[in-house]
């Protein structure tokens, strides 16, 4: 590789970790933070819930990270061309290739990589939270809810203790399963008791409430309850859905799998999914070079680069969306998912040949422009208020 080109890879790297690490940072954190129950509900070390955490990180990169590339490469050809840089190098007499290879070299890798973790990564590490999770909620009303406190076990699921006694006798319990839409169920019981394993509370001396949607309500008094923690307990396997699943997996389905049998179109939808994201940082590397990497007069530039290459680049990520809840409902639309990049790169390919560039109309460049002067005006007006 020409020094020239170790030079302008050097300077998308900086960008793209510049642009990647904040905004993934954030996104994590929101992912993370909105799992905290883990720890207020469970009792679990600020260990284990780090370790959740990583487990989060990589279903998150595959989608930020095409992003941060496109952001890295189109700022960082738009600063060498505002520097005269790129005008210097057409004048030399220089092949475009010294600004495309680095460029195109640098998304085939990312490419690869968001493969791998899409795939070789990140259902093992969906897997491993969806274990952890069950892990720390199993046994949960015997060792871990305190005493007078209202907890959430699981959404539409609520339970408080009065007492905990020496061999798992509970005393002063009270209930609530909103879990069924059709109705609402209240347990009120003066003791009871959980099994070994985990999986069975058996209430006694109390009395079930049944509120239907109308208002209506049912009391039935017992003498001995047994109400199914099973779904809490360690013991049993959390149930995996399609983006749990491994690639040869999905490749293979079990057709006795009970979630094959109820949501096919899940698999399907996410098998080709696997197989076509992982382009869309070569996507986006390609788009970029279009909009950001021909040397241009400033008085030519009317939408800034980079704001054009996001605009183009959240519209092909929401197609692909798109076409892939189609191909849940549909497998007639699978070639769409074929379709969209094949396209995308064929056509960026030919407009790179020809030295064309995707040009947005006046009128929607026009509007952006404003919009753009506007904000910064806002901000410079309030930058100067402050002073």
């Amino acid at each position: 590789m020409k020094l020239l080109e170790i030079y302008i890879l050097r300077r998308i790297i900086q960008m793209f970790l510049v642009t990647l690490l904040p905004v993934l940072t954030i996104i994590w954190s929101i992912q993370v933070l909105g799992r905290i129950n883990l720890v207020t509900d469970t009792g679990q070390s600020m260990g284990s819930f780090m370790t959740l955490a990583t487990f989060i990180l990589p279903t998150i990169i595959p989608v930020v990270l095409p992003f941060a590339l496109a952001i890295g490469i189109t700022q960082t050809l738009t600063a060498m061309n505002n520097d005269s840089e790129l005008p210097v190098i057409d004048a030399a007499g220089a092949s475009r290739s010294i600004i495309y290879r680095p460029v195109l070299l640098l998304a085939a890798f990312l490419s690869m990589f968001s493969f791998v973790v899409a795939n070789f990564v990140e259902p093992p590490a969906r897997v491993a939270a969806r274990h952890m999770v069950a892990e720390a909620y199993a046994d949960l009303l015997s060792s871990v809810i305190e005493e007078k406190t209202f907890r959430s076990i699981e959404d539409g699921l609520y339970v408080q203790i009065s007492e905990r006694h020496s061999g798992r006798i509970l005393t002063g319990l009270f209930v609530v399963d909103s879990r069924d839409p059709s109705f609402d169920l209240i347990y009120y019981a003066r003791e009871g008791s959980i099994d070994e394993s985990g999986t069975s509370l058996t209430m006694r001396d109390g009395e079930v409430h049944r509120k239907t949607p109308d208002g209506r309500i049912s009391i039935i008094k017992f003498v001995s309850y047994a109400f199914d923690l099973s779904a809490m307990s360690g013991e049993e396997a959390p149930s995996l859905n399609a983006g749990d699943r491994t690639l040869g997996f999905l490749l293979n389905p079990d057709p006795t799998d009970p979630h094959v049998k109820g949501s096919p179109g899940s698999y399907r939808s996410e098998l080709h999914g696997r197989l076509t994201e992982w382009l869309f940082p070569f996507m986006f590397a390609l788009i970029s070079l279009i909009i950001a990497g021909d040397s241009r007069s400033h008085r030519q530039t009317r939408l800034h680069p980079m704001v054009a290459a996001l605009i183009l680049a959240f519209a092909l990520r929401w197609v692909g969306f798109s076409v892939k809840n189609l191909v849940k409902q549909d497998e007639a639309y699978i070639f769409l998912m074929y379709l969209l990049p094949v396209a995308t790169i064929g056509g960026s390919i030919y407009l790179l040949a020809t030295r064309r560039q995707i040009r947005m109309p006046q009128a929607v460049s026009r509007l952006f422009t404003v919009l753009w002067q506007r904000a910064q005006q806002r901000w410079a007006d309030r930058a100067g208020g402050r002073a």
